[in-house]
């Protein structure tokens, strides 16, 4: 078994810290939370790197420009 990235143990370690705050209840929809909040933040780091070029910032994550548009607008983030 290949040994976890930084980021995959810091994304472990807040699901331990998420399953310690829901207190025993059930989760419900949790890889759409969890795909929702990183891409969120992904986004905002490429936005931030680029000084907000929108250009750089798709080529940056490897989508095009049209498709940063549309997830900027579906989080809420302008750039």
């Amino acid at each position: 078994m290949p040994t976890s990235t930084p980021l995959e143990q810091a994304v472990r370690d807040q699901l331990d810290r998420y399953f310690k705050d829901l207190g025993g209840s059930a989760p419900s929809d949790m890889l759409a939370m969890v795909n929702l909040c990183v891409e969120r933040a992904v986004l905002q780091v490429a936005l931030e790197r680029t000084d907000g070029n929108q250009t750089r910032a798709a080529e940056m994550l490897g989508i095009t420009r049209g498709t940063l548009r549309k997830k900027l607008h579906i989080h809420q983030i302008s750039a």
